[in-house]
């Protein structure tokens, strides 16, 4: 028998339980009187650590997003402008951009539906009013600045009605006969017959370099669509009066005037009336150069 107040530590499981006496004494007992509590959590065991109290769950800091810290991509380039109208173009719309560039008083002579230096220059003349790249070439940034400050030609401006002026006095020797009188000092070609000038043009020579011979000849020999073997340019309405010196329409000379210069030949710059005139003359027709 134990001392009275004695603890008795039975084992049961894997825990040590205290049984005490009702009547104040411990005792150790087998029996019904043993009264054994069932194992409790391990937080009951006196060697057991109390268990940490739970944390609120850590919220990470955001992190930046990868768009954010991103650099912004660079401004796509702007599509260079496509060119509309070059140097060399011939066509209705060179007559309507000419047209245009008239109406603001870029382009001071009748259109001529050829893209030549004088085009050229009245479109730089209007890119540098304008603040645009001065390249003399229509592009797609010129041909639209232009649409919008001007209106569309009407037919008298894109076809405006010569201007004859009067027809000086021919030479003697143009006074008999079909005679194509051509005058060095008005620069003018008269289709003279028999003494009655019958149309009047505008004409230019060659230059100091290639003169345009002087005196009587006659008509060889005409070619409509007449390219030079010399000189690769079109000769269109030639008439061949000595050697390769012919009578024909030059698109330089309508569109720089007298500016420019011929290798040799009498270039005409009224396309429709030399037409009608190549339908006149005939091959051994009279031509007479003369101061």
């Amino acid at each position: 028998m134990l001392a009275t107040g004695a603890v008795l530590a039975v084992t049961v499981g894997c825990s040590a339980q205290v049984v005490t006496d009702p009547a104040g004494g411990a005792d150790e007992k087998a029996g019904s009187g043993v009264r054994i509590e069932p194992a409790g959590p391990a937080s009951s065991s006196p060697s057991a650590k109390p268990a940490a109290a739970s944390k609120p769950p850590v919220t990470p800091s955001a992190e930046p997003s990868k768009s954010a810290s991103r650099k912004p991509a660079p401004p796509k380039p702007e599509p260079k402008p496509k060119t509309v109208m070059a140097s060399g173009a011939e066509g209705e719309q060179v007559r309507e951009l000419q047209a245009r560039l008239r109406q603001i008083a870029h382009f001071n002579r009748a259109p001529t539906g050829y893209y030549g230096s004088v085009t050229a220059d009245a479109v730089t003349s209007f890119q540098a009013k304008r603040g645009l790249p001065l390249t003399g070439t229509t592009d797609t940034v010129t041909w639209e600045r232009l649409l919008g400050m001007t209106k569309k030609p009407t037919a008298a401006e894109l076809r405006p009605p010569a201007v004859e002026k009067p027809a000086p006095k021919p030479d003697p020797r143009c006074m008999t006969g079909r005679v194509m009188c051509i005058s060095k000092t008005s620069r003018s070609l008269s289709w003279v017959i028999d003494g009655k000038v019958m149309s009047t043009m505008d004409v230019r020579f060659g230059s100091q370099y290639t003169p345009t011979r002087e005196g009587t000849f006659k008509v060889g020999w005409k070619s409509r669509h007449h390219v030079s073997t010399l000189y690769d340019t079109p000769m269109p309405y030639a008439m061949f009066f000595s050697g390769g010196q012919a009578v024909h329409y030059s698109a330089d000379f309508a569109a720089r005037g007298y500016s420019g210069a011929s290798h040799g030949c009498v270039n005409v710059r009224d396309e429709k009336k030399l037409a009608s005139l190549f339908g006149q003359v005939r091959t051994g027709d009279k031509v007479v150069v003369y101061w």
